[in-house]
């Protein structure tokens, strides 16, 4: 028996036409995944573009590089660097579920497929127009990390994307 599900841009559900595209599939628009209890996630980041840091929320996911190369920088949640490093077409890595993860292409760019075990996986964001960061007050900010009250503003707007940020010009590597 086979079983496809589109994962075209025109189904993606975060697109940065510089940057790449993220499409989830779970329990809701496949059905057969709430059975599996599991979801997952398709992604393709253009030349040097990056998945803004993020964590899962209530899964872990395996992810398998299935084209390109690019970096992976995996942080538990007690902020110990724990996979750090260049990651290409074949490898598979394993994020635990709260740890957070951050995916940058290389030149070539970098597709992956994750599968989450949770027929709903969530995330969370760090960066970007949705995070956790821009929902906090510039003074609880600034005081926790020690930083004036307008490089606590700066760091909340800093970047107008959702989750795939495309590369600044002339970023390299």
């Amino acid at each position: 028996m086979g079983l496809k599900h589109r994962t075209d841009s025109s189904f993606a559900d975060i697109f940065n036409p510089r940057g790449g595209r993220i499409t989830t599939v779970n329990g809701f628009n496949l059905p057969i995944l709430k059975w599996l209890q599991l979801s997952a996630e398709r992604g393709v980041l253009y030349n040097n573009a990056l998945y803004a840091p993020h964590w899962n929320i209530n899964a872990h996911s395996i992810v398998y590089i299935t084209r390109g190369n690019g970096r992976i920088q995996i942080v538990s949640e007690n902020g110990e660097a724990i996979f750090d490093d260049r990651v290409q077409e074949g490898q598979v890595i394993t994020v635990p579920q709260n740890h957070v993860v951050l995916k940058k292409a290389g030149r070539q760019g970098f597709e992956w497929i994750s599968f989450k075990t949770n027929a709903n996986a969530q995330i969370s964001q760090l960066a970007g127009r949705v995070s956790v960061l821009r929902g906090l007050p510039v003074d609880v900010l600034a005081n926790s990390f020690g930083i004036s009250r307008e490089e606590a503003s700066r760091l909340k707007q800093n970047r107008q994307e959702v989750s795939v940020f495309s590369p600044r010009r002339g970023s390299q590597q």
